[in-house]
């Protein structure tokens, strides 16, 4: 019954039977006949169709709002349990992070704590918030502002610098405060929001957004127009620093998240692991 509504809950999030599945790892029928039986024990219709995209019934709703919690705390005693009790730590990453400095840090830190197995996912920071709620990881470093996660135990380890990649690397006549149009991350990042308000600030107008900073990069690189990228995804691609604009002083910087829900961060390892992070971080 659990796989059922967990089927159900995910079905809720993904829109399609193909994406459950695809999250799930079984295949787009094996996710039809799970919501069949479902059906079929409540008496009740719990989805309804329209061409390729499935919507909650009024009763599918009422009932994955029940049962999300308890999914979420089922699969937090597992990892409890078991991960913990075998000194692993699942952890979702940032791609941003993971893709730049980030293994850099996980290193360092695996030098100081050598008994624990980090087992490492590379998603974007909603989909990993969303993933620590539901227990599926036990701990997240991601970018973004804390402000509607009150239902998680979030600390700032780290404020990236954000710098401007002139267009092309030509020379630009630009002073801090000017106009200026660039390409950036788009609004669902974990990023921009906590940015947006420093951009108006600054008068930085995002003429073009883009799902992922090293594809911003790339397209300034290419001449398509100014981007704004974190520091850390400009060192990774070798782009000069004398050629990059750095608003660091100006106070243009994505907050890094360390992030777990409240019963998993207080955890005596998770604890250890939260210490060597923000140590390292903060020496970056």
């Amino acid at each position: 019954m659990i796989e059922n509504l967990e089927t159900l809950v995910t079905l809720s999030k993904t829109g399609t039977m193909m994406e459950a599945g695809t999250v799930l790892k079984i295949s787009q029928s094996a996710v039809s006949k799970r919501i069949a039986t479902l059906e079929r024990y409540y008496d009740r219709a719990l989805i309804e169709r329209h061409g390729r995209r499935v919507v909650l019934t009024h009763h599918g709703t009422r009932l994955v709002e029940k049962v999300t919690p308890l999914i979420s705390e089922l699969r937090g005693v597992f990892l409890e349990d078991n991960a913990l009790r075998k000194g692993q730590i699942i952890l979702g990453v940032s791609e941003a992070i993971l893709a730049s400095w980030g293994p850099r840090l996980f290193a360092q830190v695996r030098e100081q704590m050598p008994e624990v197995e980090l087992i490492f996912h590379a998603q974007r920071s909603p989909v990993v918030l969303d993933r620590i709620r539901s227990g599926e990881y036990m701990v997240g470093l991601c970018t973004g502002s804390s402000d509607a996660d009150m239902d998680l135990q979030s600390e700032v380890v780290r404020l990236e610098p954000l710098v401007i990649v002139p267009s092309a690397l030509e020379n630009i006549d630009y002073k801090i405060g000017d106009e200026l149009a660039v390409i950036t991350i788009e609004s669902r990042s974990g990023a921009w929001r906590s940015i947006e308000d420093d951009l108006k600030r600054l008068h930085l107008k995002r003429e073009v957004s883009l799902e992922s900073f090293f594809s911003v990069a790339q397209m300034a690189l290419a001449g398509f127009g100014h981007g704004l990228i974190p520091a850390g995804v400009a060192a990774t691609l070798g782009i000069p620093e004398g050629k990059l604009i750095p608003l660091n002083g100006v106070g243009l910087n994505r907050p890094v998240r360390f992030v777990a829900r409240k019963s998993m961060f207080s955890q005596p390892l998770i604890q250890s692991f939260y210490r060597a992070v923000a140590e390292l971080a903060a020496k970056i």
